[in-house]
């Protein structure tokens, strides 16, 4: 793998880890269009690896507070958050500890992604509708138990880890802030998860400079990304992603069918 495949691959995560536009798509569909080397399993769970450090470094006094609040039962609040966290987090280890190869090998294709970027495109706009009324501090047990199930159907290329979790957020009237904000606090430990799950198959030989790049990439890209949709949402609606994804699912539909 090129330095330059590297970067690029490393900016495609960093994206699309936190934007709600499927960061798996897109890494499935880079290689196929620009007919790259197909990157192995290793450089995967590296580029994740950048986008945990993002996440970590941005919420790091989050984290602490949590933490905090879990084990000195302090602030109610925060408690509830952190263990709400950890349920929601349930359904996708259940789902990815058992399920995942199934996935990979019969999910994971170019028409499959382009389908449901438009599904959940749609999904997504209709959720957004709802009304900016509620905050953390009202989540409820339920509001956490869908959540985490939707955050189980990522595992399909195309759907959004942070794209369903957002919708089902926004579904429960959460303000889109609010709702970006749960998502990136509830990818933390899916990612480590997946981290951690794929070790034992990953060939640390094949570690070299590009690896390193595209790690390095993927987290500054990472942390960027996450600030800026923070912003974003305090003004603006999920429509321009709704239209992105809309249109890249079409020309993939289109192209794919034409060649193939």
């Amino acid at each position: 793998m090129s330095s330059f495949q590297a970067i690029m691959m490393g900016i495609i995560q960093g994206l699309g880890e936190f934007l709600p536009i499927s960061s798996s798509g897109h890494l499935l569909l880079a290689p196929w269009l620009f007919d790259w080397e197909v990157p192995g399993l290793t450089f995967d769970v590296a580029l994740h690896m950048g986008t945990l450090a993002a996440v970590l470094l941005y919420f790091w006094k989050d984290w602490m507070n949590l933490f905090r609040a879990a084990l000195t039962g302090h602030d109610r609040e925060k408690r509830k958050i952190f263990w709400f966290l950890v349920f929601a987090s349930i359904p996708a280890a259940v789902v990815g500890f058992t399920l995942n190869d199934i996935i990979e090998d019969v999910l994971r294709s170019p028409i499959i992604a382009g389908v449901m970027l438009i599904v959940f495109a749609i999904l997504l706009y209709f959720a957004d509708q709802k009304k900016q009324v509620r905050r953390l501090d009202s989540m409820t047990i339920g509001d956490a138990f869908v959540i985490g199930t939707a955050q189980a159907l990522a595992l399909i290329p195309g759907v959004s880890r942070a794209g369903i979790t957002m919708t089902a957020a926004r579904w429960f009237s959460f303000t889109r802030e609010e709702a970006a904000r749960f998502s990136f606090l509830l990818s933390t430990p899916v990612i480590l998860g997946a981290g951690v799950l794929e070790l034992s198959n990953t060939n640390f030989a094949e570690i070299n400079f590009p690896f390193i790049l595209g790690v390095l990439v993927s987290g500054i890209v990472g942390i960027l990304t996450i600030s800026l949709l923070l912003k974003f949402l305090r003004t603006f609606s999920f429509k321009v992603f709704v239209v992105y994804r809309i249109l890249l699912g079409t020309v993939i539909i289109v192209f794919y069918t034409m060649v193939y």
